[in-house]
């Protein structure tokens, strides 16, 4: 049996899969990045202790997490950011006394659609991660391409518009700070909108027609499609799969392939863009099945 975590901003879920990959129990607690990384390591603890009395027996264990990880094991542009410059993969492997594997929760993402998901059956597939942060994940046969330097698929730190807002990163305008839903709702209020809260408001006031709205929504759209062509002109994978609260939009799936066809180097598009069909659950199935990559 395998345990996956998955390692948020807000939670962490963990879950338990049997050994024909459907999950047997799944847990959440709630994450206290207020409290910093040692109350992090210790929910990580318990919640892996739970999940293994549950099963009865010694399991393998993953870990999706924001950020990448640097060739000296720590963990950097992570937007948990108490999580940067630690080794957590290193610490883990002391606090359990057993092996670890750990990747970029993006990763786990694209890992989990390839091999339950949205991108079942296609032989490339980019996972794409538009949520508190942006992520991407690239999957080839089934198996994560994490490249030379551990960072393949990491787009959000691309810079998309060089004059754009301040990254936590240190650069300006990444594609983090537009595609994100932080990004998306601080585009709004830049355009001179003030009446919604969230990504989801934003959305209702375009349907509805309000102008500052609308506006942000047709930045958002031209953005994905610069952003994503580039992906397309590089990797041109068979399958891009949207996931973060930020690919519920019905725009993403309606409007976006025409934007991307704009900028990507071809007479045509033939690159799906499509809607995640695990949803929470893509963190801790990704992470579970980290061993057999």
């Amino acid at each position: 049996m395998r345990i996956g975590i998955d390692l948020g901003g807000t939670k962490i879920e963990g879950a338990l899969l049997k050994h024909d990959h459907s999950i047997a129990v799944r847990q959440r607690l709630k994450t206290p990045q207020a409290r910093g990384y040692a109350a992090i390591l210790e929910s990580v603890t318990t919640l892996v202790n739970q999940l293994e009395h549950t099963a009865g027996t010694p399991c393998s264990l993953g870990l999706a997490a924001p950020g990448a990880v640097d060739a000296s094991g720590r963990v950097k542009n992570s937007n948990t950011q108490c999580l940067i410059g630690e080794a957590l993969g290193d610490d883990l492997r002391a606090q359990l006394s057993r092996a670890v594997r750990i990747e970029n929760d993006a990763n786990c993402f694209a890992l989990a659609e390839a091999l339950y998901g949205a991108g079942q059956f296609s032989p490339t597939v980019f996972g794409v991660i538009m949520g508190t942060g942006v992520g991407g994940g690239l999957v080839i046969d089934g198996r994560l391409h994490t490249g030379l330097h551990h960072i393949a698929g990491e787009w959000g730190h691309n810079v998309l518009e060089s004059d754009g807002p301040p990254c936590y990163c240190g650069k300006r305008g990444c594609i983090e700070t537009f595609l994100s839903g932080p990004g998306f709702l601080a585009d709004y209020q830049r355009l001179g909108g003030s009446e919604a809260r969230s990504p989801e408001q934003i959305i209702a006031l375009s349907r509805s027609g309000e102008s500052f709205a609308v506006r942000a929504v047709d930045q958002l759209l031209d953005r994905l499609g610069r952003a994503l062509a580039q992906v397309i002109n590089v990797f041109d994978p068979h399958t891009i799969v949207l996931g973060g609260g930020l690919s519920n939009i019905d725009e993403l799936y309606e409007q976006g392939p025409a934007h991307i066809a704009k900028y990507v180097f071809n007479s045509e598009l033939k690159t799906p863009i499509k809607r995640n069909r695990n949803g929470d659950s893509a963190g801790v199935l990704g992470a579970a099945r980290l061993w057999d990559n």
